[in-house]
């Protein structure tokens, strides 16, 4: 069987940019860097690359690499003690399928359910977004996430939807299959709406999801979902107001429970504001949209 080597250490104060030329260097063929911690980093700014406060490199070096060799010459190129790198070997196999083998079919609600491909739901009645684990955030696993399709599962939507943060699609996808007419999708992150494409593709639904690449393209809707972040949730108030027709529903998740009131505090001008779910230190507001004019 192949085995390739892996050669990982903590970043520390070393610059991620110097380790990852000096692995390079060195002969590595891949680099990742990940939580040493278990400290999560959510959705960054437009162009901004954030690490974790503690980030453990791996490099992947070929088969056949000789593990003292290499770990000299890379502790000599950092300027590292080489007793900071760790080495081990690595059998080959086929990773993706290893990773969905762990991703099942859940059920939001009562017949809202997110299924990977390998899998299916028999259930009765069952509204099914096949969808699998992909590089855009949103799969329904996190806390915030299963708020909103819980949500949806309760209060199925109709007319026109926008999914504002689109991630994976997961969001319009599930209100366009629970009876939304069109679903209109944003987010500043392009890999987002490629996702979100590729997925609405694997379901059948590009007749009533619409990608829009920048949000000035987003028309006046009966629903908005909005799973991003608390700071940029208070600043974008205003421009979601002018957005939703009067009666109209605006959902937001992404705040924790302690953020809650500040959110609720910049719709309330426009929205009857409301907490509908908490899970997990993370709250998720509803607002029906009154006949006050947007700024």
């Amino acid at each position: 069987m192949t085995e390739f080597l892996e050669i990982s250490f903590d970043l520390g104060s070393l610059p991620p940019e110097r380790a990852e030329e000096a692995c390079l260097e060195c002969g590595a063929s891949a680099i990742t860097l990940a939580d040493a911690q278990d400290e999560p980093v959510l959705e960054p700014a437009p162009g901004e690359v954030r690490l974790w406060p503690a980030t453990r490199l791996q490099a992947l070096f070929a088969p056949g690499t000789d593990p003292t060799v290499a770990v000299a010459a890379l502790s000599l190129t950092l300027g590292i003690p080489a007793r900071s790198l760790q080495a081990r070997l690595i059998a080959d196999r086929a990773w993706e399928r290893e990773w969905l083998r762990d991703f099942h079919a859940m059920r939001f609600g009562s017949r809202l359910w997110i299924c990977p491909h390998h899998e299916r739901v028999d259930a009765p009645e069952a509204v099914v977004v096949h969808m699998d684990p992909g590089l855009a955030f949103g799969t329904g696993t996190h806390p915030t996430t299963a708020l909103c399709l819980q949500w949806l599962d309760a209060h199925p939507p109709a007319g026109e939807v926008i999914d504002y943060g689109c991630g994976s699609g997961v969001l319009a996808l599930a209100a366009a299959k629970l009876g939304a007419h069109l679903v209109h999708c944003f987010d500043i992150d392009g890999q987002a709406l490629i996702a979100t494409r590729d997925n609405t593709l694997a379901n059948g639904m590009e007749g009533r999801i619409r990608l829009c690449e920048t949000p000035e393209a987003l028309p006046a809707a009966d629903l908005l979902l909005a799973n991003i972040l608390s700071a940029p949730l208070v600043t974008l108030a205003p421009r979601f107001a002018s957005l939703i027709r009067t009666d109209g529903a605006v959902v937001l998740s992404g705040l924790m429970d302690h953020q809650a009131s500040e959110v609720t505090h910049a719709y309330s001008t426009w929205f009857d504001m409301h907490i509908f779910g908490s899970s997990d230190g993370w709250s998720a507001l509803s607002g029906r949209r009154n006949d006050r004019p947007a700024p």
